[in-house]
């Protein structure tokens, strides 16, 4: 199945736009003649980023985890440029260590930007999309860690695992309404990116925290796709109106099916291999 969707001519508004997969997002949207609405928290970042965009640019700082931020977000792309076809509610951070020694600021953070960001984002943007009557889509990030948690990273797991639970949910509510707006979980694996180096992400004291984010960061140089790799994979799902968008399918399938069959047994949990 093919998705109506206009891709040139459009606009896509992506939040955590300056950076990383955003950023891979952003540029394969302007390669396909979209308009850009570029979100993220550091103008200075958004300004230098948009420079680099050939296409018609709207930044808009963007705090995703305050509602008040992302109505203004969705009133500047309506008022700049009528409409939006392509939400990309992407933005999120990370914070690593032991779950016990997770500050509560540390663990709310991560729910303020990885589920309220994206409920912030629905809430402002959905109804607007409904009233315009038009195809457009959804695109929620969760991650490969929405179906397989993981130790040192239980913020991250529980926000991605929520995010995979808002979206499916926000696809049966449009389906119910026989809406044109389509709606994808986004899953990726390894993709080049600082997301290891959040600042909030919190200090590593324990070595066992600084081995495994050096792990993590060694796995992401030598196996992450690009930005601009997974974001051309991304676009053809999209274009293939699928729901699931998961662009690195190796990465998940095997490891998705010994863990659904190990909870089907009722089996105890395997540490990943990392």
């Amino acid at each position: 199945m093919t998705s109506s969707l206009r891709f040139d001519g459009g606009t896509a508004v992506i939040t955590g736009a300056a950076s990383g997969i955003g950023s891979g997002l952003a540029r394969q949207a302007a390669t396909l003649g979209m308009r850009v609405v570029l979100a993220d928290l550091d103008p200075a970042a958004l300004d230098a980023f948009a420079a680099t965009l050939d296409t018609d640019v709207l930044c808009v700082p963007t705090d995703v985890s305050r509602p008040e931020a992302v109505e203004a977000l969705a009133e500047a792309a309506w008022s700049r440029f009528g409409g939006v076809d392509l939400l990309f509610n992407n933005a999120g951070v990370m914070a690593t260590g032991f779950s016990w020694e997770i500050t509560p600021e540390r663990f709310e953070h991560s729910f303020a930007v990885n589920v309220h960001g994206v409920m912030n984002g629905i809430r402002s943007f959905v109804p607007r999309m409904l009233a315009r009557n038009l195809p457009a889509r959804v695109v929620n990030t969760a991650s490969v860690g929405g179906f397989l948690p993981s130790p040192m990273m239980s913020p991250y797991s529980a926000t991605k695992f929520a995010v995979v639970a808002l979206t499916e949910s926000l696809y049966g509510e449009l389906k119910m309404l026989g809406s044109p707006i389509g709606v994808s979980l986004l899953a990726p694996g390894p993709v080049k990116s600082g997301i290891f180096n959040d600042p909030f992400g919190g200090s590593h004291d324990r070595p066992e925290v600084r081995g495994f984010v050096d792990t993590m960061r060694t796995m992401l140089d030598t196996y992450g796709l690009t930005p601009d790799a997974f974001a051309q994979r991304v676009f053809e799902g999209i274009r293939e109106d699928r729901y699931w968008l998961i662009p690195q399918p190796e990465i998940i399938d095997g490891a998705l099916q010994q863990r659904t069959e190990s909870i089907l047994a009722a089996r105890n949990p395997v540490l990943p291999s990392y």
